[in-house]
């Protein structure tokens, strides 16, 4: 059973996994380097631990230690209660969920190894919002995408606003980032992909033409908000293909544009 310890001190060394949680560039360097992450709120909690990450502590006000008894006792970690003010003062923002836990990583499989049983991916390049990563996942989550590969400059996905974002859809679709970009797109098309580059150019094919729904396997490629996909990836895709827009509007969000490719994509797909 894991034990519950009161802190009253925001200097505790205890504490390190939560301090200055909304220092972005800190936290992007400590968190991989130090193997942990944060999860923020009874859901998200709940679904790491589920998903077998293992729990390094718990950060809780009073009343979230009975919501989360039966996390607490399964978990054999420590569980420290602070008052609101204290968790704000060693977070930096009011935390008005009262629940976070500090989560240990796990090592990312392979790309090869997730593209063998994989029939849809999402291939993303260069999304460094935190926002958009979440939102990305959750969809591909939803909208049944086996696996998400990542460009070597991608956002962490485990980071805090990504989780959130996502509602705890990162720890159900395994993802895997590609060390050599785009060179490496190379491996998902030797392991059967037809590499789709998602763009408005007008000389991309309309979603409905292309009909990627088809093919035995399909990687969705998704670039940056704003800029889209690079020259680079745009080259080392077979087909570009877009999403037909009305009303004069040029595009999508990228994290919109997702949850419509996805079900582009993942809908009437081939039988296993």
């Amino acid at each position: 059973m894991a034990e519950l310890i009161t802190i009253d001190d925001p200097g505790d060394p205890r504490l390190h996994d939560y301090t200055g949680l909304t220092d972005v560039e800190l936290r992007r360097r400590r968190e991989p380097a130090e193997g942990l992450f944060i999860a923020e709120g009874e859901k998200v909690i709940r679904r790491a631990h589920q998903a077998g990450y293992a729990m390094r502590s718990m950060l809780l006000t009073a009343k979230w230690v009975e919501v989360m008894r039966d996390v607490i006792d399964d978990a054999d970690a420590p569980v420290y209660t602070v008052t609101p003010e204290l968790a704000e003062q060693v977070t930096g923002y009011h935390v008005h969920r009262g629940a976070l836990a500090s989560m240990q990583r796990t090592p990312l499989p392979d790309a090869g190894e997730l593209l063998r049983d994989a029939r849809r991916v999402a291939v993303l390049e260069s999304l460094v919002d935190h926002t958009n990563i979440g939102a990305i996942f959750r969809s591909a989550a939803a909208l049944g995408m086996d696996a998400v590969l990542l460009s070597p400059d991608c956002a962490d996905p485990l980071y805090r606003r990504s989780v959130k974002v996502s509602m705890g859809a990162v720890f159900s679709v395994p993802y895997a980032r590609l060390e050599s970009w785009p060179r490496d797109l190379e491996t998902v098309r030797e392991a059967g992909f037809r590499l789709l580059a998602l763009t408005p150019d007008e000389k991309a094919t309309s979603m409905d033409e292309a009909a990627p729904h088809r093919l035995e396997r399909a990687a969705l490629m998704l670039g940056a908000e704003g800029d889209g996909l690079s020259a680079r990836a745009l080259r080392a895709a077979d087909d570009w293909v877009r999403i037909p827009m009305a009303h004069g509007v040029d595009s999508l969000n990228v994290g919109a544009a997702a949850a419509v490719a996805f079900y582009a994509v993942t809908t009437g797909r081939p039988e296993s």
